[in-house]
């Protein structure tokens, strides 16, 4: 299963509900910001993409990146150990 960040900006904050239900909609996810989650799946970034592309505006920005370790930062216990237990 990998493990991606799938983070946005949209233009339009009456959609951001919308978008960020669909992104909880994926099964296992970690709130990483406002406006950054990571989650993980058997799909392909693409077709994470295509899921949530339809909740866009022509002007909003949404990409979704392979997260692997190592990596650092800092946050709540409960997302450290999410990441801790879904990065390879």
């Amino acid at each position: 299963m990998a493990t991606y960040l799938v983070t946005y900006d949209l233009k339009r904050e009456v959609v951001r509900p919308k978008i960020v239900d669909a992104i909880k909609r994926w099964g296992a996810w970690a709130k990483l910001s406002e406006s950054s989650y990571a989650i993980a799946t058997q799909q392909t970034p693409q077709a994470v993409y295509q899921a949530l592309s339809h909740l866009l505006d022509d002007n909003d920005q949404l990409y979704v990146i392979t997260l692997t370790k190592p990596y650092s930062g800092q946050g709540p216990v409960q997302v450290n150990d999410w990441l801790e237990n879904k990065l390879a």
